[in-house]
Parts: structure tokens; C-alpha cells; sequence
């Protein structure tokens, strides 16, 4: 999913939230609940037309896009105020732990891998053409569509012109970066509507996330104009309907994004406790940042092809709930696979999910 790269998949900072509670099989229980009730079809409120701050911004999007205003008023004005939207862009309780074991488990599971199999089969040529252009692994992408919507089974039930209203003008007021993301989210509505116009799509069709991210691979509306390609080269780019097309614009993304061909996405790390400095290996986050001399130098422990890697190395921290936290040395393949979702987790789970199918397809 993007125009900021990190919110192409938006539903998976929700949906993929990192699990709490007493114990793993309660956690997995309650995520479950709420991503059954996040694909039920939304109770709409109040239309948008009779807004005043939601009819003078289709005027304006009129003017800056060329397009026909009364068009945009008319279909602005047909959106519906989603509560359930609003409640589900909500992060996660301040203090929440987070448990990378139970959130991979939401994704690497015999139904996911099974189901990615039959994609890589159905899809074969074209994964392989897209890596041969690209240098984008065929796992990194089939792990990016199924962690994403189970390859095309789960690509959300919301009006994405509702989901994109709702959040352009009624964004919770409570959340930390409010202002922010209700600039992000008026910027995404401008795109779709372009979109949607210039490509003859009827607007009120498109059914997404609740944060209207779209199709197979969940791209945002300004990720869909920057990084979208039309892969079977039929003349249009469906990334509902054309499994080509998702398989293309994944891997373009990635491209994009500075994809290094040949390139691990981590490493296994240890430390050596009688230099270990973990803060200043932490500090600057998933941003790989230290070469191998200075990684090493701060008490990283790296064996094998790690040592002869020639690029900088982030520390990946992935906590466990109340037991010992996991690591590993990203790259920056690793954080290009962030750029999709702003999240080490996430990005993990895509490695990981990929690696399971590629295997299952091999047997």
C-alpha cells in the first residue's frame, strides 16, 4: 500500500496489532473476534452532503484535480460517516505488550500456506518474470498477498469512499497524531476520486479496508497512481481481479523502495554481554544504520555470511510478552519490507510466511 509508504496497508496496523493478554490462545481468541467484526458490512451515520467542510473540500479537490465539481459533490456527498472506522483506526491501549509468537501465528498457519501454494502454482511465470525484472524474490511477494488478504480472500467489506470520509473528516480527536493523519487520510480521498474519474471506475463500487486500502495487495489510492502497473498488459490496472497485475505492482513497489537484488533480509544475531552496548544498537530503531566493524563493536554477535556483509545492519527487537524478547540483524531489504507496513513484526511475518510457502511448494 501508498503516498506515505507506510500506511499502503493501513488495515494491518489494526488488524495485525500486536496480541495481549494473560495467555497466547486468549489473545489469538480476542484478535480473531475483532477481525470477524471488522469484515461485517458497516452501520452507516450521517451523509457527507450536508457538510459544509466536506462540500467546500470536494470544490476544492474540484480545482486542483480538473474535475467536474458538481461530480465531486455529488459523490463526497453520498459517503457515509462509519463509526466502526473510527473505533477501528484507534491504536492499541498505551502499555499494551506486544508478543511476536502470537502474532506470527495469525500468519504462518497451514491454511495461509496451503492457500499460498495454490497461488504460486496458478502464478508460476508471472512471479518468475516479475523477480527476473525486478530482483524482488517471488516468496517476498507471495508473503506480502497472503499476509495481506489471505491472496485475495479477505480484501475488506467497507466503501472505501466511506473509510477514506470518515477519516479525511471525522478522524478520533483523541488519537496522538490526529493531526497528521487526518491530512494523510484527506490526501488519500483527493487520489481516489481522481482515480476513480480519470480510470471510469464508479466510486461507490470499491469495497476495502476500514482505512481504505484496496484489493489483492491493500494499496492506498496514492500508492495505487505511484506504484500500481498494468502487469498483463491488458490496458488497465485491477488489483482485485488480476493476479498479474498485484504480482507486477508488489514487486514494483519494492523497487521502488530500493529492492538490492541478492540481498538477505536479516541475519541470526547473539551478543557478547562483556561489551554490550543494546541502547545504542537500539536507538536508531528498524533504520539499518551500522556496518558490520561497528555492529560487531557494540557486542552483536554475527557468524557466517554476516561478517562478509557489505551494507549497514540494523538490531530488530521482537518482544514476547513477559519472556525474553527475539532478535536479528536486519537489512535494508528488511527495511524495505517496513516501507509496506511500518513494522518489524510485520515484516517478519512476510519473510517467514514466504519462506513457508516457498517450502510447501517445493515438496
Amino acid at each position: 500500500m501508498i503516498s506515505k509508504p507506510y500506511l499502503i496497508a493501513t488495515i494491518f496496523i489494526a488488524t495485525c496489532a500486536i496480541a495481549t493478554g494473560a495467555s497466547a490462545a486468549k489473545a489469538s481468541k480476542k484478535k480473531l473476534a475483532h477481525s470477524r467484526q471488522a469484515r461485517q458490512p458497516a452501520l452507516p451515520g450521517p451523509a457527507y452532503a450536508q457538510r459544509a467542510d466536506a462540500m467546500q473540500a470536494a470544490d476544492d479537490i474540484a480545482a486542483r484535480r480538473d474535475l467536474d465539481p458538481q461530480w465531486v459533490r455529488a459523490t463526497l456527498g453520498q459517503a457515509r460517516y462509519l463509526p466502526q472506522v473510527a473505533k477501528f483506526i484507534q491504536p492499541p491501549p498505551a502499555g499494551t505488550p506486544k508478543n511476536w509468537a502470537v502474532y506470527r501465528s495469525r500468519f504462518i498457519d497451514p491454511v495461509r500456506i496451503a492457500a499460498g501454494v495454490r497461488f504460486w502454482q496458478d502464478n508460476r511465470e508471472t512471479l518468475a518474470r516479475a523477480e527476473a525484472e525486478t530482483g524482488v524474490p517471488a516468496e517476498i511477494i507471495v508473503g506480502i498477498i497472503g499476509v495481506e488478504t489471505i491472496y485475495g480472500q479477505q480484501v475488506g467489506t467497507f466503501r472505501v469512499i466511506d473509510a477514506l470520509t470518515t477519516l479525511a473528516f471525522d478522524f478520533p480527536t483523541n488519537h496522538p497524531r490526529t493531526k497528521e493523519r487526518t491530512e494523510f487520510f484527506k490526501g488519500e480521498l483527493e487520489q481516489f476520486l481522481s482515480l476513480t474519474h480519470r480510470t471510469s471506475v464508479d466510486p461507490l463500487s470499491l469495497r476495502g479496508s476500514f482505512a481504505g486500502a484496496m484489493g489483492m495487495p491493500q494499496f492506498m489510492p496514492s500508492s495505487w497512481v505511484k506504484y500500481a502497473v498494468d502487469f498483463d498488459g491488458d490496458g488497465k490496472v485491477d488489483l482485485f481481479n488480476s493476479a498479474a497485475d498485484v504480482i507486477g505492482s508488489v514487486a514494483n513497489y519494492f523497487k521502488a523502495f530500493n529492492w538490492q537484488p541478492g540481498m538477505p533480509t536479516h541475519y541470526p544475531v547473539s551478543f557478547d554481554t562483556s561489551k554490550l552496548d543494546k541502547e545504542a544498537l537500539l536507538a536508531p530503531d528498524i533504520l539499518p544504520t551500522f556496518n558490520v566493524a561497528g555492529f560487531v563493536s557494540k557486542g552483536a554477535v554475527l557468524e557466517g555470511a554476516a561478517l562478509q556483509h557489505k551494507g549497514p545492519l540494523a538490531l530488530v527487537e521482537l518482544q514476547n510478552g513477559d519472556a525474553a524478547p527475539s532478535y536479528v540483524a536486519g537489512t535494508e531489504n528488511f527495511y524495505a519490507i517496513t516501507r509496506y507496513n511500518w513494522s518489524s513484526y510485520y515484516a517478519l511475518a512476510v519473510i517467514e510466511l514466504g519462506q513457508a510457502v516457498a517450502a510447501a511448494h517445493r515438496r
